[in-house]
């Protein structure tokens, strides 16, 4: 056998105090054919574990803990915990080999993340069986750990191709924005009715694919925890009258009818009033959008709510059916609903709003049921926490 072939056999710890048991277990480990390091004490058998990396540890309960900060009679227990909980061993499967057989010898065998338990004498077809079994799911783990990783790597390149297209994206379409504008101001001659119509509507759309070039950026930066907010005091009154008032145009080529309702102790909220009025933005699009045609009815409510605010906006559209109340809240997700199957998404403006409200340390959710319009509510804490903040 060539030393690469060795070196292709599992390689096993072995901890035992009493050099018998130590020798017995390496003849047994020995004729299935095992490389095999072997410990004598607590600290030894976590050095070997963290240095060779064994692909599969067997240890006696009560041996000499040494500086492990336990008593003898538990120094295997206290081994297992070190094993599992550092990531560059966790999966190492565990197999006690113990004298103990009291039940809560194997409770503990169990809370400390052991994966078998054998009282001795143990048998040895027992042993050779387990010890197999417990390679085969490491080698299963292993390789869907690493098929894992390998997804994860490609995920990243993708995501960071995505951000670098959509950037690159932006500036010529301001560009092409900034020349629109130019047209429909007469800058370069007068225009007839009909060309001002048509220019209008490359405006407006060319408006809605910055927008969403900006949703792209926006939640990119929010998972990748890049997004710095510009925390400022709200009124919330003013902030939902200033919403309102930037939608007016819209609202009216729509034939919207707009209701506001905020509550006369609705508190001063702390925000990004960029960010959040995306938010709602999003929420005023969705509702005219999917509410589909003239007669839209949309309402804006806000009110104290405990220690926060909670906003409210309701439409009266097709609603939503209720298995699909979490999935709209995911990137790219979209629902088709029998009364407007051809409505176009992008299924990102919900993905936007949910990691807006959380990075302002708040939620959203929606009620709907399927005919009789959704409300989506956004509860937002008075004072604004960094994710650091609230992690701490």
């Amino acid at each position: 056998m060539t030393a690469s072939e060795a070196a292709r056999k599992p390689l096993i710890l072995v901890a035992d105090d009493v050099q018998a048991n130590v020798e017995l277990l390496v003849d047994q480990l020995n004729t299935l054919d095992f490389r095999i390091i072997c410990a004598n004490d607590g600290p030894s058998a976590v050095a070997l574990c963290f240095d060779e990396r064994p692909d599969l540890c067997i240890l006696d309960v009560a041996m000499p803990a040494g500086d492990l900060g336990v008593d003898d009679r538990s120094t295997g227990f206290e081994v297992c915990r070190r094993i599992k909980r550092d990531p560059r061993t966790a999966r190492i499967p565990v197999i006690f080999v113990t004298a103990l057989n009291d039940t809560s010898d194997r409770v503990k065998a169990i809370e400390a993340g052991g994966d078998d338990f054998l009282t001795k004498p143990h048998n040895r077809l027992v042993l050779g069986a387990r010890v197999r079994s417990l390679l085969k799911l490491k080698a299963v783990t292993d390789e869907l750990e690493d098929s894992y990783r390998k997804l994860r790597e490609l995920e990243k390149v993708r995501e960071d191709l995505m951000k670098m297209i959509v950037h690159d994206l932006k500036t010529p379409l301001t560009s092409v924005l900034a020349s629109l504008e130019m047209v429909t101001d007469g800058d370069f001659g007068i225009l007839t009715t009909v060309q001002k119509r048509v220019l209008a509507d490359a405006e407006y759309k060319a408006e809605e694919l910055l927008s969403l070039i900006n949703d792209l950026l926006e939640v990119a930066r929010i998972e990748d925890a890049d997004l710095r907010l510009n925390i400022e005091p709200l009124a919330p009154g003013a902030f939902v009258a200033d919403l309102v008032a930037e939608w007016e145009v819209r609202l009216a080529q729509e034939a919207a009818i707009v209701a506001v309702d905020v509550d006369d102790d609705a508190p001063v909220f702390e925000g990004d009033r960029t960010i959040l009025k995306r938010l709602f933005s999003n929420l005023m699009q969705n509702a005219l959008v999917h509410s589909g045609g003239a007669g839209v009815a949309i309402e804006l409510r806000a009110r104290a709510d405990g220690d926060g605010i909670l906003f409210a906006v309701s439409d009266n559209g097709p609603g939503i059916p209720e298995e699909y109340h979490e999935v709209i809240f995911q990137k790219f997700r979209q629902v088709k609903t029998p009364r407007l199957p051809n409505v176009r998404s992008s299924g990102l403006g919900l993905a936007f709003c949910r990691l807006a409200a959380e990075a302002h340390g708040g939620r959203i959710w929606v009620k709907s049921k399927e005919g009789e319009g959704s409300t989506f509510f956004v509860l937002l804490p008075t004072r604004a926490t960094t994710p650091a903040e609230r992690d701490g």
